[in-house]
């Protein structure tokens, strides 16, 4: 019996989508950070003043500079599934799943280029 794999085009066309996500995605982080990590509390509020802040604009403050990191750190998650993605269509095991062996459809792949499970055992291992 023939091992089941995407055809070449397939796979050029889906390296093609996760390599532009990866951009996208560290884009994002570059922004992120230039919006949160660069800028001093005093310059994120636009307040020129000598005067301190008020505590509730401390917390304001910190709690958007940790939702930021939490999207931070989230991408970089994405883009460590991204990689692992790139490195299974290297392999020739992109878009099998790793439970049945099926073959993973296009539509899913196009939505998660980084799935590793069919649809229906994706489901399987979500009821569990």
């Amino acid at each position: 019996m023939k091992k089941k794999r995407m055809l070449k085009a397939d796979l050029a066309a889906f390296k093609k989508l996760i390599l532009k996500k990866k951009e996208d995605i560290i884009e994002h982080i570059r922004e992120i950070s230039e919006e949160t990590v660069k800028k001093s509390q005093k310059d994120a509020s636009g307040d020129i003043s000598s005067y301190t802040y008020h505590m509730a604009d401390v917390a304001t403050d910190n709690y958007d500079r940790e939702f930021s990191m939490g999207r931070v750190s989230e991408d970089r998650e994405f883009l460590f599934e991204l990689d692992d993605a790139l490195k299974r269509i290297e392999d020739g095991s992109f878009g099998i799943c790793e439970d049945c062996g099926a073959l993973v459809s296009k539509t899913r792949l196009k939505a998660v280029p980084s799935a590793r499970l069919c649809i229906k055992c994706q489901e399987k291992k979500d009821k569990k």
